[in-house]
């Protein structure tokens, strides 16, 4: 789901790295670009199984979720070691899975009063202003507070991936988090991915050289699709207030 093993490295590497890769973000935006196409496509089939055969999607989901999660660190290390041609189908599938995995969270978008298309396309949009804000705010970010904010979204990030893990575990059993609390773990997922995104602008050049492409659009494609999700995540809690 997150970035994080990304962050670390990344973090870890560009302590002592000048500017590498300076053209890394844009050999790596169609790919990110063809990641996010991909993932629509499978997030409109898993729309369609909830649709015609809800019984099924619910066990399709969980193993969609454990493939994702191995098929994520699988895919990391072949495109890290620069395996282009098994990285693109790993890469690919991956893309496919959370989409997947991300039509349960669509479905209930489109079907709460107040959020609906018009509120999955202005997370899309958000996502969009926010990859040009960050782009001209991480590109000109001193070392100093492009270090800094590096390792505290990395912090911020473990930290939301922990207390997801535990929404979700709890949810298996019945258990779910009251209104407000979602409203406000939602809104820290926007305030971090938000974050992440700046950083990505300004650490992932100092990481990856120009041919390291394919794990810098792994970076971006889980940044955005994590604001994505908990930008739609906020407006349903927010909509869903009694």
């Amino acid at each position: 789901m997150s970035n994080t093993s990304n962050f670390r490295q990344a973090f870890r590497e560009a302590k002592t790295q000048a500017l590498i890769g300076p053209n890394v973000i844009a050999k790596a935006l169609p790919y990110v670009g063809g990641g996010l196409v991909l993932t629509a496509l499978g997030t409109y089939g898993g729309l369609g199984v909830i649709r015609s055969n809800p019984q099924l999607f619910f066990p399709t989901f969980i193993g969609a979720v454990i493939v994702e999660l191995i098929l994520f660190f699988v895919a990391q290390n072949v495109a890290e070691k620069g395996n282009k041609g098994l990285a693109l189908p790993l890469l690919a599938t991956y893309s496919l899975l959370s989409g997947y995995t991300l039509s349960g969270l669509v479905f209930v978008a489109l079907g709460q009063k107040g959020v609906g298309i018009q509120g999955i396309g202005l997370a899309a949009l958000s996502c969009g202003i926010t990859f040009i804000a960050a782009r001209q705010i991480g590109s000109n970010l001193s070392e100093q507070d492009g270090m800094a904010l590096t390792k505290t979204i990395n912090i911020g990030v473990i930290a939301l991936v922990v207390v997801c893990f535990a929404q979700f575990g709890l949810a298996m059993f019945g258990v779910y988090t009251p209104n407000w609390l979602e409203i406000a773990i939602s809104g820290l997922g926007v305030f971090l991915f938000v974050g992440a995104s700046v950083v990505d602008f300004y650490i992932l050049p100092r990481a990856y050289s120009d041919d390291q492409y394919l794990p810098v659009a792994l970076s971006m494609y889980l940044t955005y699709i994590n604001l994505f999700v908990f930008i739609l995540r906020l407006l349903i809690a927010i909509n869903g207030r009694d």
